[in-house]
């Protein structure tokens, strides 16, 4: 029943996002195609970072990285909107595909939802607004802060903090505290850190079973992701062909990696990208540094 009402309302949240993102784009075909991203490549991109984030390692930061890298946005202005607008229907399609029926509390699981929804909401109106230096800096903050969780997690310390858990409910200080700090999280999605790792801390830290963090985060994600990118759709602020080419090479990303993947050596894997995101960081700050 939770499932059920969960996907029904994730369905209902993708066609609010799929109305702004098809008319924005029918009414700026001649903007797209001055864009300078390759569709090819951007698809590409978007297979590849998709494929991974299935697999849990996260598509922000990658994303983020071989955009700067392969020149696929004319503006880094554009990349707080890019990030969200082009990864919310793989993020839908891992959502249908992987949410399954984990023993979770009902009241846990929406009111944290909603306050990661509601987040990005307030969040996406912000960052919108913001002039390119500034989301240079933010971004390079955000990438820092996305390296440190994806160490802390590739070393084993955020499943260390849920040994021994099983509370499968909050309540009282412990859930006002997990809404509020899973609002905050919401927020800062829209800007690039990437809410798998955090919100994995906050269940483990608050004493819930670790296999109630996968359900939690997953429809955080999946809430969160189409209204914020409306928000940046209706402002305008993202790159439209590189969003449309993403969004279709993730699709293939996921299904590939749901399908066809039981089980890769990810260690390394994981260090290099966490090596490359460090190096893009840097890179994004001293770009906001050098534009004042």
């Amino acid at each position: 029943m939770i499932v059920t009402l969960l996907l029904g309302v994730l369905g209902a949240l993708t066609l609010y996002f799929l109305f702004f993102f098809v008319k924005d784009v029918a009414a700026n075909k001649e903007v797209m195609a001055q864009e300078q991203a390759s569709w090819v490549k951007s698809g590409f991109i978007g297979a590849f970072v998709n494929f991974f984030d299935t697999l849990g390692i996260g598509s922000f930061a990658p994303l983020t990285a071989l955009l700067d890298f392969f020149k696929q946005l004319d503006h880094d202005r554009l990349l707080p909107g890019t990030l969200n607008v082009s990864c919310t229907i793989p993020v839908m399609t891992e959502a249908f595909i992987f949410i399954k029926s984990v023993e979770v509390d009902p009241v846990t699981l929406f009111a944290m939802v909603a306050a990661a929804t509601v987040g990005s909401f307030v969040g996406s109106r912000t960052v919108s607004k913001l002039p390119e230096k500034k989301v240079q800096f933010y971004m390079g903050l955000a990438l820092l802060v996305t390296a440190a969780l994806m160490l802390l997690r590739q070393f084993g310390a955020l499943d260390a903090l849920g040994t021994g858990n099983e509370a499968v409910a909050l309540t009282g200080i412990k859930l006002i505290i997990a809404v509020v700090i899973n609002f905050f999280l919401g927020a800062l999605m829209t800007i690039g850190v990437g809410l798998y790792a955090p919100c994995m801390a906050l269940v483990y830290m608050l004493g819930l079973n670790p296999l109630v963090a996968f359900p939690i985060m997953m429809a955080s994600c999946a809430g969160l992701m189409p209204v914020a990118s409306a928000e940046f759709i209706k402002a305008g602020v993202y790159a439209r062909k590189s969003s449309i080419a993403i969004s279709i090479g993730g699709i293939v990303g996921v299904f590939i990696a749901a399908k066809f993947v039981t089980g890769l050596p990810m260690n390394v894997l994981t260090i290099i990208i966490t090596a490359v995101v460090i190096y893009t960081a840097v890179t994004y700050i001293r770009k906001s540094k050098a534009a004042a």
